[in-house]
């Protein structure tokens, strides 16, 4: 595979530390650019960083002179040394938008963990393993855009990443009509750890903004078709949910209940999980789990603290599966929230983007 010059914008923040972690070693990726805000700009990654690297590794040693740029003033020539760049800035909505198109318009491909371009209809909203087809819909937004290679591209919510994953290949099997899921979120997802929070030891908060609105929509337009240029939602199952902040450190879990056209056995169910593949896993591409969903068969499994590694963190762990008395059936879900459902995911949509020649 062809070698790629890389940039991160937002690197000093969790999601910007995570993707320097999972990138200082990329077989496919080199970091070649670090940007921020103009407050860390000028002063070397370890400098800007300082005492809020939150990561349990060491910052790579690559990257730790590497003199952070300006992700705004110097964006034309960031973009002149770049093949594109992982964006995970923390700004508001409408400048996270501009900046993404901006960076485009460059003819720099974005890939993007924000939530800002996620309903916009020609962005695609890629869980690699689920939907795949969607970047196609970057031809259109090219032309939108009037661009020849610069495009935005952009990952799902943490959150649904958990559970949706599971309820994927069980939908186009059997028809799934209805989802309740109640997602119990580490504090990571929110740039946060116990030292900087510690008014969550011990707590739990039964709001996230935004959140639930996000867990009932996203999932639809991973789920939807492209007609017209535009990606158009699915309009079923219809899904309820409630998101809640923990103390976990990281890994969203969920509890789902699923209701279907056509009722499956728990051992269809539990088939489709255990033989469920998808392009990453096709194209052996390098941060893809070899096992996407894993089952556990233990009561008290998965658990946040044991199996949010699971391969490298980008698996999806699965347990407690039953019937229920108002729903088909009811499990629990676990992913690992900065892996699978940000960096990690972001790094897995660039290898298909670059796979598929999008970069080129």
């Amino acid at each position: 595979m062809k070698q790629y010059n890389v940039g991160i914008l937002g690197a000093t923040g969790m999601v910007g530390q995570r993707f320097a972690t999972l990138l200082a070693e990329h077989p496919w990726f080199r970091v070649k650019v670090l940007a921020a805000s103009p407050r860390s700009a000028g002063k070397t990654y370890e400098e800007a960083v300082g005492s809020r690297w939150a990561m349990t590794v060491p910052m790579p040693e690559s990257l730790k002179g590497m003199v952070v740029r300006d992700l705004n003033a110097e964006k034309e020539a960031i973009a002149s040394e770049v093949d594109f760049v992982f964006c995970a800035v923390d700004m508001k909505k409408d400048e996270i938008r501009a900046l993404e198109e901006s960076y485009a318009k460059l003819e720099c491909p974005v890939i993007s963990n924000n939530s800002a371009h996620r309903f916009t209809p020609d962005v695609p909203m890629v869980v690699p393993e689920l939907n795949p087809e969607h970047i196609e819909i970057i031809e259109a937004q090219r032309k939108r855009l009037g661009t020849k290679r610069g495009f935005i591209a952009v990952k799902s919510n943490c959150s649904i990443q958990s559970y949706v994953p599971a309820l994927h290949p069980l939908r186009e099997a059997f028809g799934l009509t209805k989802v309740l899921a109640c997602t119990y979120q580490a504090i990571s997802g929110a740039g946060k750890t116990f030292e900087t929070w510690p008014d969550m030891v011990d707590n739990l908060i039964p709001f996230i903004g935004g959140e639930e609105e996000k867990s009932e929509q996203e999932p639809l337009k991973v789920w939807g078709t492209i007609e017209n240029g535009e990606i158009v939602k699915a309009t079923v199952p219809s899904i309820t949910t409630q998101c809640l902040r923990v103390p976990v450190s990281d890994g969203h879990t969920a509890a789902v209940f699923a209701s279907f056209e056509k009722k499956p056995t728990k051992e269809q169910i539990l088939e489709l999980w255990q033989n469920f593949k998808g392009i990453p896993q096709e194209l052996e591409l390098p941060s893809a789990p070899k096992q996407f969903i894993h089952y556990f068969e233990e009561d008290n499994r998965p658990q946040a603290k044991l199996d949010r590694g699971l391969e490298g963190g980008m698996a999806v762990s699965v347990g407690r599966l039953r019937e229920d008395t108002q729903y088909d059936y009811k499990f629990v879900c676990l992913s690992h929230n900065t892996l699978r459902g940000a960096a990690g995911g972001g790094v897995l949509l660039a290898e298909l983007l670059a796979a598929k020649g999008y970069f080129d």
